[in-house]
């Protein structure tokens, strides 16, 4: 099996240098340090014969959400941290956030032979998953090592599910290597099991990114900033936040036909716009030029007075912008992209809308539409018919935003249910 696996890989690998050289064109910060992807990372001198835990996390959305598990494992000092990306921007907010108190690199590509130099140079005594990122190299390496995999806040959808059913072959020895499986909900628990991994290696944890906390100082930033864009609350200021291509322009048709049916609150509104990807901010800053909108950017840090919309093109600001809107557009989810995270804007308690596309996300979105928090629309039309209810029924508003805080707050305690799940490895 182990062949198997190698072999498809080598045999893809040429499309993956392919792929890894077209995302650099658009995003330059994929053509740096790409030996670190391939193992070549510097060995751990390991003072003191700390615990080498390896935690990965794919990109910005999971490293934030496992934050505040990195805080509470910070806290132990026979424990050394290194942290994996396969993103520049995961990369970026590691750094950013994190600095030189943990080893800190790409993830090694699912080869036995760049896994194993990544292995020899770092040692881990365990490897912590973030949500779905299975490899199964990397879990037959760590096997073979006797160095323990564990899933944290894994979630498996229905879809995702479907597809690694397709190769059954490979996903069931795959699973069978993971120590231990985290996972958000029964669903997700009871989809891994049909996968192949055993019913003694599954936990129901719950969803960690619930026990999100906003300190005091991001309330403050985020009040002065909603003074700012507001107009000392003169503004109403709705937020459409990671967005994908495809879904702007109808983002940007919700707000022209709003604005039709003359309601003088939305008409003075203020959106802001915040599109997933980064190399995709001038492109939207362009598009909403083109349809004729004022536009400004949130890294200039200045606002012209009669600006339409705000281009979020800063990184690692998504929750602060949460913090200083009334009204949250979740993206991803007009076009089948699964969804985004609903828990940061409904931490805020912000009314939320969203696509009907959110299976990455099906178990939150279920609780916070159940519970009146969210409403998914499925066209520009309807989501400008929520718009104009929205900013026209400031009790609405209200009610809404409580509900979805109500969600947030209720599910809280996963991240302590995963500590004491990881204290026998660490």
């Amino acid at each position: 099996m182990r062949f198997v696996y190698t072999l498809i890989f080598y045999l893809l690998l040429p499309l993956i240098l392919l792929r890894l050289t077209w995302r650099a064109l658009r995003a330059p910060a994929y053509a740096k340090r790409w030996s670190e992807r391939f193992g070549f990372v510097p060995t751990i001198k390991n003072s003191g014969d700390k615990k080498v835990i390896w935690l990965h996390t794919v990109s910005v959305g999971e490293f934030i959400a496992a934050l505040p598990l990195i805080r509470q494992l910070q806290l132990n000092p026979a424990l050394q941290l290194v942290i994996t990306t396969t993103t520049p921007t995961g990369s970026e907010r590691v750094r950013a956030s994190l600095g030189d108190s943990v080893f800190h690199s790409y993830a090694p590509y699912d080869i036995p032979g760049v896994l194993a130099r990544f292995l020899n140079r770092t040692r881990p005594a365990a490897l912590l998953i973030m949500e779905t990122e299975l490899w199964p190299n990397t879990l037959a390496a760590c096997a073979r090592r006797n160095i323990p995999s564990i899933l944290i806040n894994g979630r498996m959808s229905a879809r995702s599910a479907r597809g690694y059913q397709k190769f059954s072959g490979l996903t069931r020895p795959m699973l069978q290597q993971l120590s231990l499986g985290l996972l958000q909900n029964k669903d997700d628990a009871a989809r891994m099991q049909q996968l192949g991994l055993s019913a003694e290696n599954i936990r129901v944890t719950g969803n960690i990114k619930f026990d999100l906390s906003l300190s005091d100082d991001l309330r403050l930033q985020a009040a002065a900033l909603k003074q700012q864009w507001s107009r000392d609350g003169e503004r109403l200021i709705w937020i459409a936040a990671s967005t994908h291509q495809g879904e702007d322009e109808m983002i940007l048709d919700a707000l022209q036909q709003a604005r039709q049916a003359n309601n003088p609150i939305f008409n003075n509104s203020l959106l802001v716009l915040v599109p997933r990807h980064p190399e995709r901010f001038a492109s939207v800053a362009s598009l909403c030029e083109r349809r004729g909108f004022k536009v400004a950017r949130r890294s200039s840090q200045s606002l012209e007075p009669d600006a339409d919309i705000i281009i979020g093109d800063t990184m690692g600001e998504l929750l602060l912008l949460f913090g200083a809107s009334d009204i949250a557009f979740v993206g991803g989810s007009l076009v089948a992209n699964g969804g985004h995270n609903f828990i940061e804007p409904a931490a805020w308690g912000l009314p939320l809308l969203s696509g009907p596309h959110v299976f990455n996300f099906a178990e939150v979105s279920r609780l916070l539409q159940e519970a009146g928090g969210l409403v998914l629309v499925a066209s520009a039309q309807q989501l400008a018919a929520e718009l104009n209810r929205l900013t026209g029924d400031a009790m609405e508003r209200t009610r809404r935003g409580q509900a979805a805080l109500a969600v947030a707050h209720d599910n809280r305690g996963a991240l302590q249910k995963t500590l004491a799940e990881l204290e026998v490895f660490l």
